[in-house]
């Protein structure tokens, strides 16, 4: 059968654009459906835009492997394309002596991960580096940093294109069904949307992740996993940025943290914070400046009154409710849902930006191998 497309993609952020990218480098004519008028305008524009080193992660799972191969590729990719970014390092921050033994289980972790260039710094040689912040003892993360993710994405898309790809925006995804011999229909578009055929597909749509799979017809909906809703809010701080590095107090339950960075702007960002919500949200609450100047006085006991002026919020795709173990990244192909050619992506938040290039190539390993 001639298909018109060999690869179709759901979703046009950065997991979905790279997925694209890497089938395109393969030879496959690619299309990508993207809902929103423009790319990127989900989970990969609501983020703090950090290059993670893969210090966090279980060894051995998706996220440590992929964090890793991901953010050494994203560096080289940052740079062949001329797309900003700054290799500023992480200090990940003990503020007390009860912080240390967590602290150091990451560093631990991290060097299992094969991150690499970590140091110990005590509370003084990190004061030097980073006048004003409080720390009793701290790890020294080198290879973390910050990009420009749009522009990131639009080089993401330019090479789609530049390998006879499309990048179709204002364009739901509505349904598929498997054909016969293999391959996919698929309806796409909306009122009076399109029909067309695809020999592989993709979906990679961040929070509408278990609503497109429900519409994939054979899809056995046991296997599709329980979605929630975790929003997080940033505060942006009027004034001098206080520090160059990112600084990162402990983990908090099911996230990273409320975390600084110093953004390419040059000025400083403090969130996200966690919480669970029932439907997008994007408002930023100011009532909730007090909650996080406490916090940020942990770290930076100089944080003046009243210079957090309410900035913006994002919503991860988690997979896990409050009070549950953070779970990894979820590929899911045909062992798992029993249909050839289709590898479904659920759970795609943090550090999926990071990791887009090499969830990419795996999703393309995936089909080659389907």
């Amino acid at each position: 059968m001639t298909f018109d497309f060999d690869a179709t993609v759901v979703g046009a952020g950065a997991v979905g654009l790279a997925c694209g990218r890497a089938l395109a480098k393969r030879g496959l004519s690619v299309l990508v459906l993207e809902s929103e008028p423009h790319i990127g305008q989900g989970v990969s524009s609501r983020n703090s835009e950090v290059i993670h080193a893969g210090l966090y992660y279980p060894t051995g799972s998706l996220k440590a492997e992929l964090c890793v191969t991901g953010r050494r590729a994203l560096y080289a990719f940052l740079d062949s394309h001329k797309v900003d970014y700054r290799k500023c390092g992480k200090l990940v921050v003990a503020t007390e002596e009860a912080e240390v033994a967590r602290i150091e289980a990451i560093y631990e972790r991290a060097v299992a991960n094969g991150v690499e260039g970590l140091e110990h710094l005590t509370g003084a040689q990190a004061q030097a580096l980073e006048p004003g912040l409080n720390a009793h003892s701290t790890i020294l993360s080198p290879e973390s940093g910050l990009f420009a993710s749009h522009d990131y994405m639009l080089a993401l898309q330019g090479e789609i294109e530049d390998a006879g790809g499309s990048v179709v925006a204002s364009t739901p995804f509505e349904r598929a069904e498997p054909l016969p011999d293999g391959g996919f229909t698929i309806t796409a578009g909306g009122e009076g949307g399109a029909t067309l055929t695809s020999r592989l597909l993709v979906t990679a749509p961040g929070l509408s992740a278990q609503a497109v799979a429900s519409r994939i017809e054979g899809y056995p909906a046991d296997r599709i996993p329980e979605g929630h809703l975790g929003k997080g809010i940033y505060f942006r701080l009027t004034g001098k940025a206080p520090f160059e590095r990112l600084i990162y107090p402990p983990p908090i339950p099911g996230a990273l943290g409320t975390h600084y960075r110093r953004d390419l702007g040059g000025q400083g960002v403090f969130g996200p914070d966690l919480s669970y919500v029932e439907a997008e949200d994007y408002s930023v609450d100011p009532g909730k400046a007090a909650e996080f100047e406490r916090y940020i006085r942990r770290f930076w006991p100089g944080l003046p009154e009243g210079a957090l002026v309410p900035d913006y919020a994002g919503i991860r795709p988690k997979l896990h409710g409050p009070g549950d173990d953070q779970p990894d990244f979820q590929l899911r192909g045909r062992d798992d849902h029993g249909l050839s050619g289709l590898v479904a992506l659920f759970g795609i938040e943090s550090p999926g930006l990071t990791s887009s290039l090499a969830i990419g190539e795996r999703v393309a390993e995936m089909l080659e191998h389907d």
